[in-house]
């Protein structure tokens, strides 16, 4: 009885510092050039969207950018995409765009889903998952706030509230003046 309580013991102990090692690896060893942060100026990308058009990031200067990287396959993500519309429809006319980039997915999978859920602001497709490694998103959903300077002010992973959704829109939406 003893011997198995040892070998259970040390096999927790041994999953526990794994875990806390990968942890430190992940946060403090990994490249930290390839994450934004909050501070830093928003890269520029170049993806095509649903319909076709051709989504470049640096285009929307002088706009309040609600960048939100999704999946289909993500629950929290499609809890969120109802309040994102309704607070699109409220901030578009005030200088805030929301882009909804799509990680990875089929465009047939993906267009279903917008039309599901009446989605008008853009889905840039980023089919090669560039974008979302040279902002090294890691959970989905992630959504980053982006001043009209093109500066990360705040970077949000998990699901939001339609609430927290029209306060983050009002924090990046360009000041009058």
């Amino acid at each position: 009885m003893k011997k198995k309580r040892l070998i259970l013991r040390a096999t927790i102990l041994l999953i526990m510092a794994v875990a806390i090692g990968y942890t430190f690896y992940t946060n403090f060893m990994s490249d930290s050039n390839a994450a934004v942060r909050v501070g830093d100026e928003a890269p520029n990308f170049l993806l095509t969207d649903l319909k076709g058009n051709e989504v470049e990031l640096n285009d929307y200067r002088g706009q309040g950018v609600f960048l939100n990287f999704w999946g289909t396959y993500c629950p929290p993500c499609e809890r969120e995409m109802p309040y994102m519309e309704n607070q699109y429809e409220i901030y578009k006319d005030q200088g805030v765009e929301i882009l909804a980039v799509n990680v990875g997915e089929a465009e047939l999978a993906v267009d279903r889903f917008v039309q599901r859920h009446q989605l008008t602001f853009p889905i840039p497709m980023d089919s090669n998952r560039q974008v979302i490694d040279r902002y090294g998103v890691i959970p989905l959903p992630t959504t980053f706030l982006i001043d009209s300077d093109g500066v990360v002010i705040q970077i949000i992973t998990g699901g939001m509230t339609e609430p927290d959704i029209a306060g983050y829109m009002e924090s990046i939406k360009p000041k009058e003046g």
